[in-house]
């Protein structure tokens, strides 16, 4: 089942119950991946990198603005908009622990060759990819600079 199969189905199950909070999370998703499918460039199916990052970018978005509310003292915001993110993240794959993403990327950077800091473009690179949704980049950039620094 893909992820726009998966948000169809949930968004009507979410209808059924009529859980409206819930529902506005999934419309967000599935409004994200009409504009994927339909942009410049679009093919029919979109690649699982671009839905990861989607939802990766879905979620971000959320959690800036809750920390946004909170600040602000707006906090029946800010539990909205930590609540859509939660949501969102149920969709994302299981993200990987800080060891076990230390020893990939030490693996990574066995396999690129890299020695220095001149390398890391090359090891993000490859780490962006075999990681997508997986882990966070500043998490992944800051392993990174760890280990060539």
């Amino acid at each position: 089942m893909t992820l726009t199969e998966k948000i169809n189905h949930d968004i009507k199950a979410a209808m059924l119950a009529k859980d409206s909070k819930k529902l506005e999370a999934l419309r967000a998703i599935k409004s994200g991946l009409l504009l994927l499918k339909t942009g410049k460039g679009a093919t029919d199916e979109i690649p699982q990198d671009q839905e990861m990052g989607l939802l990766k970018k879905l979620v971000k978005q959320r959690k800036e603005s809750a920390a946004i509310y909170r600040e602000k003292d707006r906090v029946e915001l800010a539990e909205e908009e930590e609540f859509q993110a939660a949501v969102i993240e149920k969709y994302l794959p299981e993200q990987i622990s800080g060891d076990e993403l230390r020893e990939i990327v030490k693996g990574i950077i066995t396999e690129t060759g890299a020695e220095s800091m001149k390398d890391m473009g090359k090891v993000m690179g490859m780490a962006a990819k075999q990681l997508a949704g997986k882990a966070d980049n500043k998490e992944i950039s800051m392993i990174v600079k760890e280990l060539l620094g």
